[in-house]
């Protein structure tokens, strides 16, 4: 007789009961963990403004932002498995579930240890020169970014553990994992960054320091977990270390385009920084766009991004429970939750900008005048990305990650990037003028964001990876 898939039933109330309170259920410990986990980069941008200056916070800015260029690759894996995840849990596959989380984590695991880290290690110096910081930031970034990609594997783990556990209706346990991820970071830059007792202060290196640290302690907190079979995803004792390419292809064909768009996006935040560095106060310039849009927006982002990933489990648990018309109005739920949110998130950068900007240690009156400047444009531009990435998860959710990657290419690259590089020609550039770029961008990705799920090709997507044939250890 064959054995019992391992782990915590399903939630249900997420395909039978009413859908506000389905969305709600994952979307607030989702929004809460995604604020939590946010707070690692605010502590760490906080304490380096402080202890190094302006130059350490461009350092961050610039290295998370290559950092992630590479990174969301590995991660797209999570979003084809999200997708694969809320599709057999809806419709009450455990197995299928089970395996799939498993084959992502292999996959993972081998991208980045033996892929990401050696690669990342020899090529950071030419990345870091790309984005046209000048040498002082350069100093900074480099075993910044260094840290970040040699020992990105914990951080991977995390993520890994937050998608499918997300997917698979339990939104508390990433959360849980996203406080003592946090906890461990803020306690670890406190330490490292200015330094305690017989431990040397590293600064910027520290922030990096604490972040790989404390994801490397909550990776073994992750296989516990998963190893335990006390959750709603549990791995088998005994499961095979082969790869299963049926799972791996379908990981690749749903989430493969969410990286390559997580890549072009990204890429396009690099491109952004060359004319933002070329800029004439360009160090200054750089440093109000790392704390005003990588930190502060990331207000409205991170709450955003996690209505993304509830909007997604929710779309995909009920297309494969058979219910579409509660996939649509979970994506119009979360978009109401989303604008609450960045209205008042962008209250507060039109109110109090000058008191944002004082808690990084922003002194400097060219620094803080951009800071300024840049969070008006924010206050507006948030609206629509809230917007955007709901509908974006419910895109994703339902299998449709290719449109996603074609509405980022023209609204993150050709509107606000081709406007630059004219403007640049014809007169030169000044900072309101990237500003009104990063805003135009935004706005066509929410109007082209809505239009594309309003024409409900998602419907027909399917989902499957047949049954299982690979043996057991």
């Amino acid at each position: 007789m064959p054995r019992r898939p391992g782990g915590r039933p399903f939630d249900r109330s997420i395909v039978e009961g009413p859908v506000p309170r389905a969305v709600w259920k994952l979307a607030w410990p989702t929004m809460l963990q995604n604020v939590i986990a946010g707070m690692q980069g605010l502590v760490g941008h906080v304490m380096v403004g402080n202890y190094v200056g302006y130059a350490g916070n461009a350092a961050i800015g610039i290295s998370s932002q290559i950092y992630l260029v590479v990174i969301v690759f590995i991660s797209s894996l999570f979003t084809g498995m999200g997708i694969l995840v809320a599709r057999f849990a809806g419709a009450g596959e455990k197995e299928k579930v089970n395996r799939t989380v498993y084959q992502a984590f292999l996959t993972a695991a081998a991208l980045s240890i033996g892929i990401v880290a050696p690669l990342g290690y020899f090529l950071a110096p030419s990345l870091v020169g790309l984005v046209g910081a000048t040498p002082e930031v350069q100093a900074e970034a480099l075993p910044y970014l260094r840290i970040l990609f040699v020992f990105s594997f914990g951080m991977m783990m995390f993520f890994m553990a937050g998608g499918a556990f997300r997917a698979a209706g339990d939104a508390r346990t990433p959360l849980r994992l996203g406080v003592g991820l946090t906890s461990l970071n803020i306690t670890l830059c406190v330490i490292l960054i200015r330094g305690l007792g017989p431990i040397p202060s590293f600064g910027t290196a520290g922030a990096a320091m604490a972040t790989v640290i404390s994801g490397a302690i909550i990776s073994g907190v992750v296989l516990w977990l998963l190893l335990s079979r006390r959750h709603v995803v549990a791995f088998e004792r005994g499961m095979s270390l082969a790869p299963d390419w049926r799972i791996i292809r379908q990981l690749f064909r749903f989430g493969l385009p969410a990286g390559v768009q997580g890549v072009v996006m990204n890429i396009a935040g690099v491109l952004l920084l060359r004319f933002i560095g070329s800029l004439a106060l360009s160090a200054e310039a750089q440093a109000a766009y790392a704390v005003g849009y990588v930190q502060l927006f990331s207000l409205i982002t991170w709450t955003s991004i996690g209505l993304m990933g509830a909007t997604a489990a929710v779309a995909g648990q009920n297309l494969g429970a058979g219910r579409p018309e509660r996939a649509i109005h979970g994506v119009r739920v979360s978009s109401r939750i989303g604008l609450l949110v960045a209205l008042a998130v962008g209250a507060m950068f039109v109110l109090i900008p000058d008191a944002l900007l004082a808690v990084f240690g922003m002194e400097d009156p060219v620094v803080v005048g951009l800071g300024i400047q840049l969070l008006s444009f924010l206050s507006v531009s948030g609206l629509f990305v809230t917007v955007a990435l709901t509908y974006t998860g419910g895109l994703q959710g339902s299998g449709d990650t290719r449109s996603p990657l074609f509405i980022s290419i023209i609204s993150q690259v050709v509107i606000p990037l081709g406007l630059l590089a004219i403007l640049q020609q014809l007169r030169g550039l000044e900072p309101a003028d990237v500003w009104i770029a990063i805003l135009l961008g935004h706005a066509a990705r929410c109007l082209l964001s809505v239009a594309r799920y309003r024409q409900g090709k998602w419907r027909d997507i399917r989902v499957d990876i047949g049954p299982s044939s690979a043996p057991r250890r």
